[in-house]
């Protein structure tokens, strides 16, 4: 009997993820636990390994689409094998209903819960993939309004979509049926936007589809500077004792297999000085400021073109330096190979981006909602300095907080970001 290859719940509160590759084809051979397929959660890469060995009979669901915990994705069985789809399916729709019903049901309006569309096979309509079933309950489509364009008449993905365009085409030519938010500013600017797309219609060019990281890094983005009011400050750090510190460390760190990079250091700095400000340490809701108890720094980590992810190094503050360049090295490492788990990138409470590494001198980084604020490290660059009112040659780097100025005033925020220099300069 074929063997089911089902979405897995990669994480406590993750409920859907995004095929981004499958790392087998229609017909292939694969072994139990061979890593079958690449999910994106929250940016994050996980390999789902196969859960038989046998040959991969079919694919049901395409790369970019994103589908619930618990919705098959593919079948594995034996050469020549048979697969009764209708069956397949309902079998995991089955299990998709009772391992998301209890979690989901609540989040769902009642009027889309009534007109739930089941896949599998319809007397009327023929055979509905999972997919096409979660899009017509979600967006409440009428399939039998649909000429389905797949074999033997099959409705598609690409048919729904097709008509939910033609749906919402026709709502926009109707004015009297569009009530939209009144934003200051938003009429000129969408008139701006659309003359200037339309000076560029007519040059060459091509376009670049979004990867799921990239559209999440843009969503979240845009949601943070709508959601905070950001404010930024800026100071400028003497590294003379932290560069000492590392270069008399960095062997007996390598020891232990730890390479000890500037960023344990600012880190354990940001630690020190949200102890000293825990206001800093919070987030902004309707019913007042959340201190959290918990120091969990979310470290941004290039992914080079692909993006970037931020693991968080959770309870940083029970964490040494040795512990800290430890975990760092570990989360940092496990990005870049795309084998973080979905939980390892939640909870964070404060997150430093080290933009320096690719030698930017000072930047103004966006919050990472729900955050409070996040810290930016410049390039570490030898620079003439008065000292004593003598002039001196210091290994500096400039150093910006940008905060939620709901929650901070300008000279907290400045407090804060001179207890993270005081602590660098000082450094014993």
């Amino acid at each position: 009997m074929p063997n089911q290859v089902i979405m897995p719940q990669l994480g406590e509160s993750v409920v859907e993820g995004t095929i981004t590759k499958w790392l087998k084809t229609k017909g292939d051979l694969v072994q139990e636990f061979e890593p079958l397929l690449e999910v994106n959660t929250d940016k994050v890469d996980t390999e789902v390994p196969s859960p038989a060995s046998g040959v991969l009979l079919d694919i049901l669901v395409p790369e970019g689409t994103t589908v619930r915990a618990g919705e098959l994705l593919a079948v594995i069985g034996q050469a020549g094998e048979v697969v009764e789809l209708s069956k397949q399916i309902g079998e995991a729709s089955a299990l998709s209903e009772e391992n998301l019903s209890k979690k989901t049901s609540k989040n769902i309006p009642a009027h889309i819960q009534k007109a739930r569309i089941h896949p599998g096979h319809d007397q009327n309509l023929g055979f509905i993939s999972p997919l096409v079933a979660r899009i017509a309950s979600e967006r409440d489509v009428d399939l039998s309004q649909i000429d389905g364009t797949g074999q033997g008449g099959r409705i598609t993905k690409k048919d729904v979509l097709n008509y939910l365009e033609s749906r919402e085409s026709i709502n926009l030519s109707q004015p009297e049926a569009v009530s939209l938010p009144i934003i200051p500013g938003a009429k000129a600017s969408s008139t701006v936007q659309s003359a200037q797309q339309s000076s560029l219609d007519n040059l060459p060019g091509e376009i670049i589809p979004f990867t799921p990281v990239r559209r999440a890094i843009a969503e979240h983005m845009v949601i943070s500077k709508h959601i905070s009011p950001h404010v930024t400050t800026v100071m400028e750090a003497d590294l003379s004792r932290i560069v000492a510190h590392r270069q008399a460390n960095k062997e007996a760190f390598s020891r232990s297999g730890v390479n000890l990079t500037f960023t344990a250091y600012f880190i354990s700095a940001a630690v020190i000085a949200l102890k000293t400000y825990p206001i800093v340490n919070s987030s902004y809701s309707e019913e007042g400021i959340i201190l959290h108890n918990e120091i969990n720094i979310g470290m941004a980590t290039s992914l080079g073109e692909e993006g970037l992810i931020v693991p968080v190094i959770k309870n940083a503050a029970d964490l040494s330096l040795l512990g800290l360049a430890r975990t760092i090295n570990d989360l940092a490492n496990r990005a870049r190979a795309k084998q973080l788990n979905p939980e390892e990138v939640k909870k964070g409470t404060f997150t430093i981006t080290n933009h320096g590494i690719s030698g930017s001198l000072f930047a103004t980084p966006i919050i990472n909602q729900p955050q409070c604020g996040i810290l930016g490290v410049g390039v570490v660059q030898k620079r003439v300095v008065v000292i004593d009112d003598a002039i001196a040659i210091r290994p500096m780097a400039y150093l910006s907080l940008t905060f939620d100025h709901r929650i901070l005033d300008g000279a907290i925020a400045d407090y804060f970001l001179a207890k993270v220099v005081e602590s660098l300069e000082n450094w014993s």
